[in-house]
C-alpha cells in the first residue's frame, strides 16, 4: 500500500525504556513514520522533536516508577513550550490507561501494547497501514550489525508472581516465514547478529499446531547465508525441547549461549510460584545441557523473598548456585504485582531487610563464581565482534556475551579494528565484568 508523505516534515522523537521486546515495537513504529517523510530520533541526549513518544514498561514496581517519572518530565516540557505533543504507548498504559488519562491530562494520546500503530493516523500520515499484509520495516537503534528478532508476543505460563500475561495476553507465534524473511531483510542491510527474543521462546509454535517449532526455526535461520550468529533469549524450563540442543550443538553460528529464568530451585518455592518444573528436573535440565552442549554458557535469573520463602529455601537456593555455576546470573527481591495471583492469594511477608539481605548474598557468591569463569579464559583464544570504540579500547563481545547484559571484550584502541567486524583474539587478563584481549595476526 502505498502511503501519501508529509509535505512538512516534523521530528519524532522516541524514548524507549524497559526490555528489548519493546525496543523492537520502537524500531518498527519508527521505521513506518520514516516512510511516511518524518525525521525520527531515538533516546536523544536532548530530546528536540516537535513530537515525543514514550515507549513504557510497566513489568515491576521500578519500571513503573522510572515510566511515570519521564512521561512527567515530558509533560513539563509540553507544558513549558518546548514540545508541541506528547504520546505515550506500551506496557505501562496497556495496564493502568484509565489512571493515566485521569492523572496526567497533558498526555495528548495513550496507546498500549497492540494498538499503537494507530499513532501513524492521529500524527498525520494520510492512509491504512495493513500490518499483517504489510509487515512494519524497522529502522534500527542497535549498531547495525546486530538486531534483535521478536518471534512471539504474550505468554500462556501464568506463573503466581508475574503480571506479563496480564500486560500481554496469550502466546501468539509469529509465522516462521515471515520472521526468516525478516532475517534475510536484515542481513540484506548488513546485519550479521540476531538476538532471538520472546516472553517465553520454548513455547514458540504451540499455539499455531500444537507442536514446539524453536529447534525448526533456529535451524532454518542458521541456513540464512549472511547470519554470523544467532543468540537465544528467555526459555522456560518446563518442557524444554531437547531437540534445540542439538541445533545449538551442530550449528556453528547458532551461540553456545542461552538464557533461561529459573527463578528458584526448592521444591516449597517452585510449586507456591507455579513453575510447573521441581528441584530434580531444574537439575537434571542443567546437567544435560552441558552434557549435550559443550562449553554452554547459561544465564539465569533467580528471585528471593518470594511469600513463604524459609530460609531452608533459601540456603537450597545458595547450594544450587553454588552448584550450577551460571556463566551469568541477575537476581532481585519479590515485589507484589497487581492482579498476579500471589497478590490475590499469598501475604507478602518476608521482610524487606531479610530479602535485601538475602539478595545482597547471593549476589556475592554469584560475583566470586563469575569471576572464577571470566579468569579462567585467560590465555583462550575467543572470536569476538566489535560493537564501539569507546576511550583507548574497542569494545567487543564474544558469542558468550549478550548486548547490554553481560562481559564484555576490551581491546586496545592501538590497533586497527573495524566495527562491526569479526576477530579472533587471545584473552590476556579478565575482570569480574571485562576481559582485555589482543588479536591474533
Amino acid at each position: 500500500m502505498t502511503l501519501c508523505l508529509r509535505m512538512n516534515k516534523k521530528t519524532i522523537d522516541f524514548i524507549t525504556l524497559g526490555c528489548s521486546k519493546n525496543l523492537v515495537d520502537s524500531e518498527r513504529l519508527m521505521g513506518l513514520f520514516e516512510a511516511n517523510g518524518y525525521h525520527v530520533a531515538h533516546d536523544s541526549d536532548d530530546p528536540h522533536g516537535e513530537i515525543v513518544v514514550i515507549n513504557t514498561c510497566g513489568f515491576i514496581e521500578d519500571a513503573k516508577q522510572e515510566s511515570i517519572d519521564t512521561i512527567l518530565e515530558f509533560a513539563q516540557a509540553k507544558t513549558d513550550g518546548k514540545i508541541e505533543r506528547l504520546y505515550v504507548m506500551g506496557c505501562l498504559s496497556e495496564r493502568y490507561l484509565a489512571d493515566l488519562e485521569a492523572e496526567i491530562p497533558e498526555v495528548d494520546g495513550w496507546y498500549g501494547k497492540f494498538n499503537y500503530k494507530e499513532l501513524l493516523n492521529t500524527i498525520g500520515t494520510i492512509g491504512t497501514i495493513d500490518t499483517i499484509t504489510h509487515p512494519a520495516p524497522r529502522k534500527l537503534t542497535t549498531p547495525c550489525h546486530y538486531a534483535y528478532i521478536k518471534i512471539s508476543e504474550g505468554c500462556d505460563r501464568h506463573c503466581a508472581y508475574c503480571a506479563i500475561p496480564i500486560i500481554t495476553g496469550k502466546h501468539q507465534s509469529r509465522p516462521m516465514g515471515e520472521i526468516l524473511e525478516e532475517v534475510r531483510a536484515l542481513v540484506a542491510q548488513g546485519t550479521k547478529e540476531f538476538q532471538i527474543i520472546a516472553q517465553e521462546l520454548t513455547y514458540y509454535g504451540v499455539d499455531i499446531d500444537g507442536k514446539q517449532q524453536i529447534a525448526e526455526l533456529i535451524e532454518k535461520m542458521a541456513d540464512i547465508e549472511g547470519v554470523e550468529w544467532i543468540r537465544l533469549h528467555y526459555a522456560y524450563p518446563a518442557h524444554f525441547p531437547w531437540e534445540l540442543l542439538r541445533v545449538m550443538r551442530e550449528k556453528k553460528n547458532v551461540c553456545k549461549y542461552l538464557d533461561i529464568a529459573l527463578q528458584h530451585i526448592s521444591d516449597h518455592m517452585l510449586s507456591r510460584m507455579q513453575r510447573h518444573v521441581t528441584k530434580k528436573e531444574t537439575y537434571e535440565l542443567i546437567k544435560r545441557m552441558r552434557e549435550e552442549v559443550p562449553g554452554i554458557h547459561l544465564r539465569t535469573t533467580l528471585m528471593v523473598g518470594f511469600p513463604g520463602e524459609t530460609e531452608e529455601d533459601y540456603q537450597e537456593l545458595l547450594d544450587f548456585t553454588r552448584w550450577a555455576r551460571f556463566e551469568r546470573m541477575g537476581a532481585f527481591a519479590y515485589s507484589e504485582e497487581d492482579g498476579t495471583y500471589s497478590a490475590k492469594h499469598y501475604q507478602d511477608d518476608v521482610p524487606a531487610d531479610v530479602k535485601q539481605a538475602r539478595l545482597d548474598r547471593l549476589m556475592r557468591i554469584q560475583q566470586n563464581i563469575s569471576a572464577e569463569i571470566e579468569a579462567a579464559k585467560i590465555g583462550q583464544i575467543l572470536r569476538v565482534v566489535i560493537d564501539r570504540l569507546e576511550g583507548d579500547w574497542f569494545v567487543g563481545r564474544s558469542e558468550f556475551c549478550s548486548p547490554e547484559v553481560d562481559p564484555e571484550v576490551l581491546i586496545s584502541a592501538r590497533e586497527s579494528l573495524t566495527i562491526g567486524a569479526f576477530y579472533d583474539v587471545r584473552v590476556t587478563d579478565a575482570e569480574e565484568f571485562d576481559i582485555y584481549a589482543t588479536t591474533i595476526i
